[in-house]
């Protein structure tokens, strides 16, 4: 065999062994527990054959409590670029048979690598989470290239898109990078976040709390808000990572893409012209509403189980992606609270960031009261909300169906936060409040006077009536131009349409500065 040929034997050979992770009997392992490998998620993430490994053969540098002895190629991530529906992606993937994932001060550098290579071309990261956490055995050296990496989130943050996938556990220090991405989706039984584990939460506090009920993705699908998305398996969290990517630009300069829509533009439904009950305190599903009026009824919804009351997600209208952001009746009437205004101003910035527009449906009887809230800051959140619409530079169209009452008008994309197309339904109630709350106010003095039952009964009706004929319409607010038009439900997906091709032009550019000091 000539000298070249040998020479390329060791090299494939090498490669083989650097695929084998930590080995046939670990990648078993993984596998009982249900969970892929770290190579495997990434063939089913990118199109076939399009993976381009970086640096197969690194290896750490640490010499101490044995580690001198037991070596493995990649150190235990896999990094690369790839191409998702023929876009360039850049993808790190860490492999649980190597270490059990554990970060040392090279995986660090591999993953810092490609965000530093994703952020110069202008392509989104996508993070593969399944890590013990940091090597113990690197000491400072671990905790070094966390910050490392915390810090490129920080700066591709609005620069490029970043997801993060969780397919095992992701604990103390690895949480942040993750938090600091724009979406992440955890998938059931096989995946975890916290910042501290049973054990110390069990010593320090006293609680015994088990695994799953501390940190697992039940839990920050449903009680936190951490995580964004809810898979059963990780094939289907790949899958819908793909999705995902197809609503979004590669980078903060560019436009999402517009796919080909087979879905009539003028296509009506009578349905929506009756929607809206009699009755202003029944609810209704305000994602019927949505489905109805975006392309092929396809809807991605966004933190999907966590604070119901306001639903988020992305939608398609004539190809053109937009982000939604929409009262729902059918929780807690719609109102706002703290988890609502944060779950929607987060997204907002989102949409904004990456050029996405922002169609808004309105439903909202106002902010939820109580000293809970208060306590809670619902003042600083709801500022958040408020923030992040009046922030906004991509088109925005809104378009109010019943109750928008009070500060809650303001905080949902209304005319005064440049909203450039506000429309409303016939059925629109824009006013300060509702007709009782209003009554009782504007009348106190006359209601106090009145010591007859049903004289008082009568009288509130009465006022009632003339409140509602007054405001309980949208024509108040389309009289001083705050609405831009009274629409027919039924064609509300053919004015979305029109006005979204009207603005695919807009520029409009806030004040310099260095950052805006958003309510936190």
């Amino acid at each position: 065999m000539s000298v070249n040929n040998e020479k390329i034997r060791q090299l494939v050979e090498r490669r083989n062994e650097a695929r084998l992770g930590g080995g046939q009997k670990r990648i078993d392992s993984q596998h009982q527990k249900g969970k892929l490998t770290a190579r495997e998620r990434i063939e089913l993430l990118l199109d076939e054959g399009s993976f381009e490994e970086y640096d197969m053969f690194v290896m750490h540098r640490t010499f101490s409590f044995g580690l001198d002895k037991e070596k493995y190629y990649t150190d235990g991530v896999i990094t690369g670029r790839g191409t998702i529906d023929g876009r360039v992606i850049y993808v790190y993937s860490q492999d649980f048979t190597v270490f059990g994932g554990s970060l040392s001060e090279t995986f660090a550098l591999k993953i810092c690598k490609v965000m530093d290579e994703a952020m110069k071309v202008g392509a989104p990261i996508i993070g593969l989470n399944d890590s013990g956490g940091a090597r113990i055995q690197e000491g400072v050296r671990s905790l070094a290239g966390y910050a490392e990496i915390f810090q490129r989130n920080i700066l591709a943050s609005g620069l490029v898109p970043q997801l993060s996938a969780i397919f095992g556990p992701c604990a103390g220090g690895a949480v942040y990078s993750p938090a600091l991405t724009d979406f992440i989706l955890m998938t059931e039984h096989t995946s975890y976040m916290f910042v501290t584990g049973p054990k110390v939460v069990q010593t320090v506090t006293g609680e015994v709390i088990s695994t799953e009920d501390l940190g697992g993705a039940h839990v920050h699908a449903t009680k936190s808000g951490v995580s964004h998305f809810l898979a059963e398996s990780e094939q289907e969290g790949i899958l819908l990572i793909r999705k995902l990517l197809s609503y979004m630009p590669q980078n903060n300069l560019e436009d999402p893409p517009i796919l080909k829509n087979d879905d009539p533009i003028d296509r009506l439904d009578d349905n929506l012209n009756e929607i809206i009950p009699d009755s202003a305190n029944k609810p209704y599903n305000i994602k019927d509403v949505i489905r109805t009026t975006v392309d092929g009824n396809e809807f991605v919804e966004v933190q999907r189980n966590y604070a119901k009351n306001i639903v988020v997600g992305f939608a398609r209208y004539n190809g053109r992606p937009v982000g939604i952001v929409a009262n729902q009746p059918k929780y807690l009437a719609g109102v706002l609270d703290i988890n609502a205004s944060r779950k929607a101003a987060r997204f907002v910035r989102f949409c904004d960031s990456f050029n996405i527009p922002i169609v808004t449906f309105v439903d909202v009887p106002g902010f939820l009261p109580g000293s809970g809230q208060e306590y809670g800051g619902i003042i600083l959140h709801g500022a958040k909300l408020l923030f992040a619409y009046g922030e906004a530079t991509v088109p925005k169209i809104t378009i109010t169906l019943r109750k928008s009452y009070g500060g809650a008008h303001d905080v949902m994309g209304c005319k005064q936060l440049r909203g450039d197309v506000n429309y409303a339904w016939p059925t629109a109630e824009i006013a300060v409040m509702g007709a009782r709350g209003a009554v009782e106010v504007l009348e106190s003095r006359k209601l106090s006077q009145i010591t007859d039952e049903e004289e008082r009964v009568k009288f509130l009706r009465e006022k009632e009536e003339e409140y509602t004929d007054m405001f309980a319409n949208p024509y108040q607010a389309a009289k001083f131009g705050f609405i831009d038009d009274i629409i027919e439900p039924r064609s509300t997906r053919f004015r979305i349409i029109r006005s979204l091709e009207a603005l695919a032009s807009k520029k409009q550019v806030n004040p310099p500065k260095k950052h805006s000091n958003i309510p936190l």
